[in-house]
């Protein structure tokens, strides 16, 4: 049989077409293969290049070809694996079978066909995935709201383009705040102009506001600068009276310790008492943890912060020693537990808190160095009190991190699958003396239930903190009610283990840790649901009902969960100095600068602007407006309780400034104030506010240290301000009064336990 004869001129119309003998436009598909509803046209050769287009024409197309969807991809990697890439894997052709020779020449060239065809498909889904990353040549549609005013500054928000645009962020100046930072209540409407009602009134040179206004920022920046040691810091200052460091020992063991495990606490205090006994010096390190204990004790030594100055200086002494750049001689134990103590004296003394998300990172990079994100019985074999003490240090790490990563707004970078380290065993301390300790049951409270509780809801955490701060997280509605009830659910088990505690001997001394609890979750359900505040405000829409109902009572809890003389109004009045003078909680809340100070701020902010909706929301021609009187109650001790912080030592008034602005403005709707006298109002609230705290700042500049505190004033440069924060306490963002600060304006062996110290 005479072999088939080979077409000379190469086809260039598809196969269809061809066997039609039609005409062939040449397209993928062509024409007439779209007409018969087919999605694939098969060219037995590539089809000739496109003439090559002026240049307006290909950047009028550019904004097409970087849309390709992902159904083309999908339809194009389908046909790749349809054909295969290797002959060898495709099997016979239907020519080849019609054959029956697959040396034939009609096989032959089938073979070379389909060969052009997966490289003619390969290439299309080569450009196709090189098209969003390499050819973008139009950016996402995105809604960014610019708010420029000469008191704030420029704000981008990030929102939705959507009916109910919600917040997805603030850019100021070098930074971007994730959905979970404060800053993003600076979205909500009815809170932005509240500032930028006043600004055009402000500028009168006859308001004394700014005047005032200045010489707040410079008090604080003169109280600072007294208080922060030079840097590097000498590690060599000496302890305080035997008498006080006991005392502030028992406060850091009954309220960080009880959350947040570093120590054990056996050890820790053998070690600690023969400091006192002997005269053989101590270990350096040793020494290191011991004050960075003084400063977190210090916050709840007594109300009003008396050991402030002396705090700063110890935090400043143990980030000089773990500053040293021989990293290594730090990756013990040890130097975790220094580093992990240091984070959290940084928080709790306000010492640049705003920026512990970035040292969280050094922490956690230095812990999976060492392996503790492996568990210990994936390790070579350690004592039962070395594997526990790694599970505790790991268990704090994620603790430290995933609540920066929160207060920060940025993204967490890892995940529960980053790690397999299981949760501390339900062991007290003194058990860990002997390798044959059992658990207890978990029915049983020991040193550790309050953090195994922490664990128990660290995946909801975790998730949440992902979907309000990761690149790429859509943050619907709907995964923020999974999340919400994924943690509220997490949260209902937690109680009620805990619950029948509370008889227990242990609890007592653990009242803090529950506190905290309880307030850390409080704060998730706040960040979770801000976001969709804004658009919950808007009557005609009842989409976001539920995260408005949320916000208000979570606020209401973190509030009560502080002052719990705030449920019963009714009840014996109590001075200012009575109600803030309460428990450990409270005070580590007034005077610090960490996560229940943030969660309260936010709290207040959050009642206040929710009472002056509901003012709006019923107005009507006369008679009284009615209003929650438990709202209103929260808001105006949150007035007082922020001059509070200004009296015993917080140097920042732009927390009772706002806060108070918002009570006039919510008892100036009551009063049914006209539109055009509120600006007025909410300056001569401003200025009244101003002049209250100033002379607190006044009197804190010139008072002498305390006699505890010696030689913790030191001379820093009065120039130069000694942190710059970015909560509301600490940020000149909403009132930048023109400064130039560019901030928001506002070797230890594992093993072998003789000669070394572990605690």
């Amino acid at each position: 049989m005479e072999p088939e004869r080979r077409r000379r001129r190469p086809a260039v119309s598809c196969v269809l077409c061809r066997r039609r003998k039609i005409k062939c436009n040449r397209e993928s598909p062509c024409n007439n293969c779209v007409k018969s509803g087919r999605n694939e046209c098969v060219y037995e050769n590539p089809p000739p290049p496109a003439p090559r287009q002026p240049r307006s024409d290909r950047m009028s197309e550019a904004g097409t070809d970087s849309q390709l969807s992902l159904s083309s991809t999908n339809s194009i990697q389908s046909v790749v694996q349809s054909h295969g890439s290797d002959p060898a894997s495709r099997g016979p052709t239907p020519a080849t079978t019609t054959t029956g020779s697959s040396s034939s020449p009609s096989a032959a060239w089938d073979i070379e066909t389909l060969k052009n065809r997966v490289r003619q498909l390969e290439g299309q889904l080569s450009q196709t995935s090189l098209t969003p990353t390499q050819r973008a040549a139009t950016p996402v549609p995105v809604n960014i709201e610019t708010n420029t005013t000469s008191l704030g500054g420029t704000f981008h928000i990030h929102r939705d383009n959507a009916s109910n645009p919600v917040v997805r962020g603030v850019t100021h100046k070098s930074r971007k705040f994730g959905q979970s930072h404060w800053v993003n209540i600076v979205g909500i409407t009815l809170f932005k102009d509240l500032i930028v009602s006043i600004e055009p009134l402000l500028r009168d040179p006859s308001c004394p506001f700014m005047t005032n206004h200045q010489r707040g920022k410079a008090l604080a920046r003169t109280i600072k600068a007294q208080r922060t040691p030079p840097w590097p810091t000498t590690i060599t200052s000496p302890l305080p009276p035997k008498n006080v460091s006991d005392e502030l020992v028992d406060c850091y063991m009954r309220t960080t310790e009880t959350v947040y495990r570093v120590l054990h606490i056996s050890t820790f205090r053998g070690d600690y008492d023969a400091i006192w006994e002997t005269d053989v010096r101590p270990d350096p390190v040793f020494l290191i943890v011991v004050k960075l204990m003084f400063a977190i004790g210090a916050a709840v030594f007594d109300e009003r912060f008396t050991l402030r100055a002396s705090a700063i200086q110890w935090v400043y002494e143990a980030q000089t020693w773990l500053a040293e750049p021989n990293i290594k001689r730090r990756l013990t134990l040890q130097g975790l537990q220094v580093h992990i103590l240091l984070l959290l004296a940084r928080e709790v003394v306000d010492v640049g808190h705003d920026s512990v998300y970035i040292s969280a990172g050094d922490l956690f990079r230095r812990a999976v160095i060492m392996g503790l994100h492996r568990d210990p019985k994936h390790m070579p074999h350690k004592s039962i009190l070395v594997s526990e003490m790694r599970r505790r240090l790991w268990n704090t790490i994620l603790e430290v991190c995933v609540q920066s990563s929160l207060t920060s707004g940025g993204p967490p970078f890892f995940g529960c699958n980053d790690f397999d380290t299981e949760p501390p065993g339900n062991f007290d301390d003194d058990q860990l003396g002997t390798e044959d300790a059992l658990p207890k049951p978990d029915d049983q409270f020991t040193q550790v239930s309050l953090s195994r509780a922490l664990r128990k809801l660290f995946p909801a955490r975790i998730a949440i903190v992902k979907s309000l701060n990761d690149l790429h997280s859509t943050g619907t509605y709907e995964e923020t009610l999974r999340l919400d009830d994924q943690l509220r659910s997490l949260y209902k088990n937690v109680a009620r283990t805990l619950q029948p505690f509370r008889s227990s001997l242990g609890w007592t001394s653990s009242q803090f840790g529950a506190q905290m609890i309880d307030h850390l979750v409080q704060r998730y359900f706040l960040s979770l649901h801000v976001p969709f505040y804004g658009p919950s405000l808007n009557v005609a829409q009842t989409a976001f009902a539920f995260s408005r109902k949320v916000l208000i009572e979570a606020s209401l809890k973190i509030w009560y969960n502080l002052y719990p003389q705030l449920l019963n109004p009714n009840g014996p009045s109590a001075t200012d100095g009575d109600l803030f003078s309460g428990s450990d909680f409270a005070r580590v809340t007034a005077a610090g600068g960490g996560v229940p100070r943030l969660a309260a701020n936010q709290a207040a902010l959050l009642i206040g602007t929710e009472l002056e909706a509901q003012v709006k929301e019923h107005e009507s021609l006369g008679g009284p407006i009615s209003i929650r009187p438990d709202l209103f109650a929260v808001l105006q001790k949150a007035v007082d309780w922020q001059l509070h912080c200004n009296r015993i030592g917080e140097t920042n008034i732009k927390g009772h400034l706002i806060t108070y602005m918002l009570a006039a403005q919510v008892n100036a709707l009551m009063l049914g104030t006209a539109k055009g006298e509120t600006g007025p109002l909410l300056v001569k609230a401003a200025i009244e506010a101003e002049e209250l705290s100033i002379p607190l700042l006044e009197a804190i500049a010139s008072e002498k240290q305390d006699e505890l505190s010696t030689d913790a004033s030191y001379s820093g440069s009065l120039s130069t301000p000694a942190s710059m924060d970015w909560d509301l306490m600490m940020t000149d963002a909403l009132l930048d009064a023109g400064g130039d600060m560019d901030t928001m304006g506002w070797q230890f062996s594992d093993d072998n336990m003789k000669g070394d110290t572990f605690w």
